[in-house]
């Protein structure tokens, strides 16, 4: 059995091993976004974090805004709502035609229509997958944004403990100097303890 296995590491070796494969590998072994939060920590600047829309609209082609509209109108109400009336019209129409001239320009099993309904389908599938592949996209961006966030926040409270812990501690010295000042004074009035009987 190890102790490695068993005991947390301290903070202190954690840092140095950092500080160890840092000199021996250098920084080409971190991610990019591990080296700017390590010179963002050294130099005690905040890192900053884009929003996730300037993050992904900064690698966005036509194609991919396209896309997402298309997306986006074919999954509203406003598509369905017309995709619905025109089915009405067409089978209306058709079936009115029909009945008035004997002749139709796409009679009952409408097969035009269906032509029609399946070349729809065929070329929106693939455009709203596009859409969702860049959601899923966008969706990683935010993730590694917010780990970037909850790292900062993580490295500001630690500094607040840090000065609260100074505070902290510069208090005590307070009070314990302010202790040994008084017992000097009972002591030396003959106040003390060491003076009663």
């Amino acid at each position: 059995m190890t102790d490695s296995a068993e005991t947390p590491r301290s903070e202190p070796v954690i840092v140095a091993d950092l500080a160890r494969r840092l000199l021996d590998e250098g920084v080409g072994c971190l991610s990019a976004r591990d080296r700017r939060l390590i010179v963002a920590v050294a130099s005690r600047q905040q890192p900053a974090t884009p929003s996730v829309n300037d993050a992904v609209e900064s690698t966005e082609t036509a194609g991919d805004r396209i896309a997402d509209r298309v997306a986006r109108f074919g999954g509203s109400w406003t598509f369905i709502l017309l995709f619905v009336a025109t089915l009405i019209l067409w089978v209306g129409l058709n079936g009115f035609l029909m009945a008035a001239h004997a002749r139709a320009f796409d009679p009952y099993p409408f097969v035009f229509l269906n032509l029609i309904l399946s070349m729809v389908a065929a070329l929106q599938a693939p455009i709203i997958l596009m859409s969702q592949n860049r959601q899923a996209n966008r969706d990683r961006v935010a993730a590694a944004l917010d780990y970037d966030v909850n790292l900062k926040a993580e490295l500001e409270i630690m500094a607040v403990h840090e000065k609260l812990d100074g505070l902290r501690m510069d208090r005590l010295h307070a009070l314990v100097e302010k202790q040994h000042v008084m017992l000097e004074k009972l002591t030396a009035s003959g106040l003390g303890y060491a003076h009663r009987s």
